[in-house]
């Protein structure tokens, strides 16, 4: 065999192990939502109570579509799918990547996908425990006298899936910075000597990914800070490490 078509053989065999991964994570998915379905509005009613629980006595949200009161709570246990699926779907990439990497980069990435995971889910979970019920209850306290609150159910799905990846992925900074200190891309001293720009940068990011309202911004705001501090005392240890004398040897010494 020649050496081109060895080539082309081995890139079939990664298409083939890739289309595989995928297969495999489509079908947790579709396992995890059809085992959730049953319950999609349970589990709507609990996404829902943070802003139910302020809402006026004898109010209700509504649905002004026809077919909202089973889309909506279909949308949000196959989102809900995805995210319960997630862990699986990185070990995936994972172990499909894993073969190629050093035994020292596969001692780290390892770490970031785990930690990456537990940063989204606690983003996540800061949004609804912490987040929506001051946001609601502001929400709901602030409009006139006169006007019933009483809101659409396809809104306020919208509203949340949005807060909650916003606030996912902000929580997600540490991880970032970590990764661009392993590969060098950046300084984290340099990085550090930045911190105004850096908080400048939060508030504004803040004020994009939330509400108008100065509450939900700043809620966002300070925990983007304080990880992207946390990113930085975690990345000037990592590089460290490539300034060490016994990191710059050839990767091929890692066996």
């Amino acid at each position: 065999m020649s050496e081109t078509q060895a080539t082309e053989a081995g890139l079939v065999e990664h298409l083939i192990e890739l289309r595989d991964r995928l297969l495999r994570s489509l079908l947790i998915i579709a396992l995890l939502f059809g085992g959730m379905f049953p319950f999609a509005n349970r589990i709507y009613d609990y996404v829902s109570e943070p802003l139910r629980v302020y809402l006026p006595e004898g109010s209700s949200m509504i649905a002004t579509d026809v077919a909202a009161p089973f889309l909506t709570p279909f949308k949000l246990t196959f989102v809900l799918a995805i995210m319960a699926a997630m862990p699986f779907i990185l070990y995936q990439l994972w172990a499909f990547v894993a073969p190629g990497l050093y035994r020292r980069e596969r001692h780290v990435v390892l770490p970031l996908f785990a930690s990456s995971i537990a940063l989204f889910f606690a983003g996540m979970a800061f949004a609804y425990y912490v987040v929506f019920p001051l946001v609601f209850g502001f929400f709901t306290s602030a409009g006139p006298a006169h006007v019933a609150v009483m809101t659409d159910i396809s809104r306020y799905l919208d509203f949340v899936l949005k807060l909650f990846f916003a606030f996912g992925l902000a929580f997600e900074i540490p991880v970032a910075v970590v990764i661009l200190s392993l590969t060098g891309a950046v300084d984290p001293a340099k990085l550090a000597g930045k911190r105004p720009y850096i908080l400048v940068g939060c508030f504004s990011i803040g004020m994009l990914l939330t509400p108008p309202d100065i509450f939900s911004q700043t809620l966002l705001a300070l925990p983007m800070w304080l990880l992207f501090e946390l990113g930085v005392l975690f990345g000037r240890m990592v590089y460290r490490d490539r300034e060490d004398p016994a990191e710059q040897a050839p990767a091929g010494n890692d066996g």
